[in-house]
């Protein structure tokens, strides 16, 4: 087993130690919850080579880090938080190492949708929504087009976990109206994981409500109306402490409900904001969806003036015409959203079919903002019957880039 000595001059004198102390060679120098009870018996530990075995180092460390980032979020002075000692507490959930997804946004899914599914019954939960979190934001940063691509073109495919889906599209986009609106580094991710997981409490129910048909039971109105409220509380059973992620998913339904933290007021905000915007882009058994720029321009529409602040910085991350919808050009012709562009109304499109209706043999790349490839209006994924070959994409765009 390996050992780490202990910085004891970070450990407060009169407080419990979270761990058994040993000395260099393992023997016993002081029980978990025992004290430390001057600044002289630190020196006595310190001169025996005081340790603690290296995954309650690293514990101990999660726990530390934890306690600095909320310190940070509350606007602690560097002072404050250089004169913070180390926790005098470890969860168990700081030793749970090694749970990481490392494979593209199917697989991201995947496990989100195992977790939802699972609800009190995952194993794990918190280690596996941070798993989960770590890799969207990696495969976001490493190419925004193509995340919104992947997740825009999911959420029509009722063979896809609804409920999974719309908790990731909504964490991204969560995460890029917050760059949008400069929100700090530090606040952003308690906002991506309150989207992750702001429907826990009717995942399933979500999965049965998209080819439901006949109107809601009183249980599921329930359900529903309850979902926010028994959300958190489920986050809270899991071992989730963070009270940012708990406060904005407890309220991201009732945006006038009193906040315990005013940082979050905004927060909570862009998730109701993007909640309603997913949420009309959705099709129902009952209902058609509606395009993307449809569903920002009602959402701009919106009474409140900040809702249609976010609004408006939603649709100027993501386009009034998101990577992976279809569009019909003024060409005449069918195509799918590649990129987002340098305006918000034209993005870079790939054609892939012909005015005639029938499928072009070799895709073409087109910038909308040259007027014959103009964007004519948005279109409803359920039209377009053709199945998109993602390689013939990628040559597309590389011709285009190229100059042919």
């Amino acid at each position: 087993m390996n050992y780490v000595e202990i910085p004891l001059d970070r450990v407060a004198a009169g407080r419990p130690v979270p761990f058994n102390i040993l000395d260099a060679k393992g023997n016993l120098l002081l029980r978990k919850g025992q004290v430390i009870a001057s600044e002289q018996h630190k020196e006595l530990l310190a001169r025996h080579g005081a340790s603690v075995p290296e995954s309650d180092f690293k514990a101990w460390t999660r726990s530390y880090d934890r306690l600095i980032n909320r310190m940070m979020r509350d606007g602690a002075s560097l002072e404050a938080m250089r004169a913070t000692p180390m926790p005098s507490v470890i969860l168990d959930s700081d030793y749970v190492t090694g749970f990481e997804i490392v494979g593209g946004w199917l697989d991201v899914h995947e496990v989100h949708k195992g977790l939802l599914g699972q609800a009190t019954n995952a194993r794990h939960p918190v280690e596996r929504m941070e798993a989960v979190h770590r890799r969207a934001i990696a495969l976001l940063d490493a190419d925004p087009d193509q995340a919104l691509f992947e997740l825009m073109q999911a959420l029509p495919d009722l063979s896809v976990s609804y409920a999974a889906k719309h908790a990731l599209l909504a964490a991204v986009l969560c995460e890029l109206t917050a760059r949008r609106l400069a929100i700090s580094d530090l606040l952003r991710p308690a906002l991506f994981q309150a989207a992750l997981m702001m429907n826990v409490a009717m995942a399933r129910l979500q999965d049965e409500l998209v080819r439901q048909t006949e109107e809601l039971s009183a249980a599921q109105r329930e359900s529903i109306a309850a979902h926010a409220e028994r959300g958190a509380e489920m986050l809270a059973g899991f071992g989730l402490d963070d009270e940012d992620v708990l406060e904005i998913v407890l309220g991201h339904h009732d945006i006038e409900q009193p906040l315990k933290q005013a940082r979050n007021r905004q927060l909570r905000l862009i998730l109701h904001v993007v909640d309603q915007f997913i949420a009309r882009m959705s099709s129902r058994a009952t209902r058609a969806a509606a395009s993307a720029s449809s569903a920002t321009k009602s959402m701009v529409d919106m009474a409140s003036s900040e809702a249609s602040q976010v609004a408006a910085a939603l649709g100027a991350a993501v386009g009034f015409y998101p990577p992976g919808t279809h569009v019909a050009l003024a060409n005449g012709e069918t195509a799918i959203v590649a990129r987002r562009g340098h305006a918000a109304h034209a993005p870079v499109v790939v054609s892939l079919l012909k005015p005639d209706g029938l499928p072009l043999t070799q895709y073409r790349a087109r910038d909308t903002a040259i007027k014959e490839f103009a964007v004519r209006h948005a279109l409803a994924a359920e039209r377009i019957r053709v199945r998109i070959n993602g390689r013939q994409i990628e040559l597309a765009l590389a011709r285009l880039q190229a100059g042919h």
